[in-house]
C-alpha cells in the first residue's frame, strides 16, 4: 500500500537526509509544479524528503477520475483543516509571538465545521480528524513515528505535527536550509479539489449526453460509450 517503497539516506556534502521512493501518476506533475514555484531547484529534494508530501501524491492518483467526485476527501480535508489553522494563528510567519509547541491547540468544534465548509466536505464526519488520517498515513510511512494530526482528546484540542512540516535542505553551496511546507500543503490539496471538480463536471456532461443520445437512438448511444 501506498508510494512509499522504501526509505534510505542521502548524503549532500556530509548532511544525511531521509529519502522516500516517490510513485510518480498524472497528478504528481502537479505538485512538483507547485512545488517549483516555491522552492526552485531543490523542489524534488523537498518532494522525496517529505512523508506528508508522499502521502498527498497517493492520496491523489484519481484527480482525474470524475465518477465518485466527493469520494474520500475526508483525510485530506482533515489535513488542509489543521494546516490552515497553523498557518492562520500565524505560526508560519512568526506572527503567532510564541512557539506552536505552546498553542493551545485548535478546537475540534472550529476544524469539524470548517471541512464541513470544503467542496465536498457537506457530510464528512469526524473520523478522519481523530484518527483515520493518522492511522493510513501510519500504513504509508510505519517508520517515521510521527503522526500527523496531535490531539489532547480530554481538551477535544488538535494540533498538526509541525516536526512533519519542516524539511531541511543542504543547497548546492553547502548551506542547509529549512523550509515549511505548510503552504505548499494547502496549494496542493486545493488544486486537487479543482481536478475533482472539473472531473465531475465532465462526468456530469457525458452522462447527459448519454442520455441525450439514448433519448434520441439506442444505437447512437452505444456508439458514444464506445468513443
Amino acid at each position: 500500500m501506498g508510494c512509499v517503497k522504501r526509505a534510505e539516506k542521502i548524503n549532500r556534502g556530509g548532511c544525511s537526509v531521509p529519502k522516500y521512493e516517490i510513485a510518480y501518476h498524472e497528478f504528481s506533475t502537479v505538485i512538483l509544479n507547485i512545488l517549483m514555484r516555491h522552492y526552485g531547484e531543490y523542489a524534488e529534494d523537498v518532494f522525496v524528503s517529505s512523508p506528508l508530501l508522499g502521502y498527498l501524491n497517493s492520496k491523489t492518483k484519481a484527480a482525474n477520475r470524475g465518477s465518485k467526485a466527493r469520494g474520500a476527501f475526508a483525510n485530506h480535508f482533515a489535513l488542509y483543516v489543521v494546516v490552515e489553522d497553523y498557518i492562520e494563528k500565524g505560526f508560519y510567519n512568526g506572527e503567532a509571538g510564541v512557539p506552536y509547541a505552546k498553542y493551545e491547540g485548535a478546537r475540534f468544534s472550529e476544524l469539524f465545521k470548517r471541512q464541513r465548509e470544503l467542496p465536498f466536505g457537506a457530510k464528512l464526519q469526524n473520523h478522519a480528524l481523530n484518527s483515520r488520517l493518522n492511522d493510513e498515513f501510519r500504513k504509508f510511512y510505519p517508520t517515521v513515528g510521527k503522526p500527523p494530526i496531535v490531539r489532547d482528546v480530554e481538551k477535544q484540542r488538535y494540533w498538526i505535527q509541525e516536526d512533519l512540516l519542516l524539511i531541511q535542505i543542504r543547497h548546492t553551496d553547502g548551506t542547509d536550509h529549512l523550509y515549511n511546507i505548510a503552504p505548499t500543503i494547502i496549494e496542493i490539496i486545493d488544486s486537487y479539489v479543482s481536478a475533482k471538480q472539473a472531473a465531475f463536471t465532465s462526468f456530469l456532461n457525458s452522462c447527459q449526453q448519454f442520455i441525450e443520445l439514448g433519448i434520441k437512438g439506442p444505437n447512437q448511444a452505444i456508439e458514444f460509450v464506445k468513443s
